[in-house]
């Protein structure tokens, strides 16, 4: 009898141990609770997370454990009541609780009947802590609200396409540009609002998107509800899912409208600004030989004056209208370079050879020495020998001009490639920086008045581009200026060169 007592009473140790364990290993906290308020078992997620010990909870009533106004604002202790007289669940509630000393924890909580034949013995509080999930999901809201907010208020345009290209969201920007609204382009192809030469464009580029490509910067017209073509400068990358794959398309475009606007405007103020400098230089220069031809004039009025001063008036008036008609001819050949005679096959070597000797005599004057190194193959390239020959010249003259107490002007001509190269340095005072950018501008020098009229570089410059070729320059203060002038080879010769 004694053995059997003792049987029942392990297997009911036995039992009271695994439903311990049991409820220990629940991840939610659990009280089971009497009438009376008072908590008969806790399990140990419980304890742990509300920093309790076993011995200060059990025995003890809800209103001893739980915060008054936890209590209260929950309304708990009335729930459980009606649980024992109604013997149903409770729906699941939101719970913030927070113990002496432990931060803030959300619970999700029910309050369920624990019934024996019919009748309500306990009811059992099952608590889940939802703090991080919570916390996580506020995170993720404000997040949301940011992207939206940005969707919203970008004044780019936006929209998102599904893989095949049909429109999937399309934000205010989108709908102000085009015209259309959201609930317009919804479900229809994103190519559908381009004009056709571009749709197959459009078409390889979110193939490619599809297929792997990181993004792809383009630029074409958005036709609007009202038929009109905007210019926008787009944006497509892939939206990518959790696995990595390419879940749609992801579309930004600017609308380039203003900023067309705005370089038209300024092209403008530039021509302008050309303009008048081009004009002011005209003035400037034409004003003086014709106020020495107003002065001779005048003198020549007078019948009292010599015979030798009336010759000298008349010759002073057939210079001032000589200079000035210089200046039109050149300001003519600036403006309109290609009005000259038709391109020949012109050997280089021999030009420059000839230009050379004609700036002799003025290099000996001001103590220049003339050094060359031209190539004994003839380089030929087509162009005008007349216009080449001036831009060289302006080119030697400018640099013998540069160094007023003797210097030296080297000159060389090579081959790269399918190019020649002439280079032009000489020994003068250099270029500041504040000119280097302003050399080649027409009415633009350095000279004192009367002694230049600021378009010898510009001509040679136009001459240089007339010719499909490159004029640059290098140059230090005080060290000398280097001009190197490319142009190409005659592409007739060339190839016959290549048979040889």
């Amino acid at each position: 009898m004694r053995s059997a007592e003792n049987k029942v009473e392990g297997s009911f140790d036995r039992y009271e141990k695994l439903y311990e364990m049991l409820l220990d290993a629940i991840p939610s906290s659990v009280l089971l609770i009497g009438r009376d308020t008072r908590i008969i078992t806790a399990n140990r997620n419980f304890l742990e997370k509300n920093r309790r010990s076993l011995s200060s909870t059990l025995g003890y009533r809800l209103e001893e454990v739980f915060p008054d106004i936890i209590l209260n604002q929950m309304n708990i202790i009335d729930q459980i009541r009606q649980v024992f007289e109604r013997n149903s669940p409770t729906k699941g509630q939101l719970m913030s609780y927070r113990a002496p000393g432990v931060p803030l924890r959300i619970y999700y909580y029910r309050i369920l009947p624990f019934s024996r034949k019919g009748t309500v013995e306990n009811v059992i509080l099952l608590m889940d802590d939802m703090t991080e999930q919570v916390r996580l999901s506020e995170e993720v809201r404000r997040v949301e609200l940011h992207l939206a907010s940005i969707f919203e208020s970008a004044s780019d345009i936006i929209l998102s396409t599904d893989t095949k290209g049909m429109i999937l969201s399309w934000n205010p920007a989108a709908e102000r540009v085009s015209g259309y609204r959201f609930e317009e382009v919804r479900d229809h192809r994103f190519v559908d609002y381009f004009p056709l030469d571009p749709r197959k464009e459009i078409e390889s580029v979110f193939l490619g998107l599809r297929g792997g490509e990181k993004s792809w910067m383009a630029e074409w017209d958005l036709i609007t509800k009202d038929g009109e073509s905007v210019h926008v400068s787009w944006v497509c990358s892939p939206m990518k899912d959790e696995n990595d794959q390419t879940a749609g398309i992801v579309a930004v475009g600017r609308d380039l409208s203003e900023r067309r606007k705005l370089e038209t405007q300024l092209l403008q103020s530039q021509k302008y600004a050309a303009l008048g400098v081009m004009a002011g230089g005209i003035a400037h220069e034409i004003r003086n030989p014709l106020a020495i031809c107003s002065s001779a004039a005048q003198f020549l009025k007078d019948e009292d004056i010599s015979p030798e001063f009336r010759m000298e008036c008349a010759e002073k008036i057939h210079a001032g209208i000589q200079r000035a008609s210089i200046i039109i001819e050149n300001l003519l050949r600036f403006a309109r370079p290609s009005a000259s005679s038709e391109f020949n096959d012109v050997t280089l070597s021999s030009l420059i050879q000839e230009t050379l000797i004609l700036i002799a005599n003025q290099a000996r004057i001001q103590q220049v020495e003339i050094s060359s190194h031209l190539p004994d193959d003839p380089l030929w390239i087509s162009g005008n020998a007349s216009l080449l020959q001036q831009a060289f010249l302006n080119l030697f003259l400018n640099g013998i001009k540069a160094m007023p107490d003797g210097g030296k002007l080297h000159v060389s001509v090579e081959r790269a490639g399918q190019e020649v190269v002439i280079s032009v340095a000489d020994t003068g005072h250099g270029i500041s920086k504040e000119d280097m950018d302003k050399i080649f501008d027409p009415f633009y020098t350095t000279a004192p008045v009367g002694k230049g009229t600021g378009l010898g570089l510009s001509i040679c410059y136009s001459i240089v581009k007339e010719h499909s070729g490159a004029i640059e320059v290098e140059s230090a203060e005080g060290k000398g200026s280097a001009f190197t002038v490319r142009l190409p080879i005659t592409q007739t010769l060339l190839s016959t060169a290549q048979e040889i």
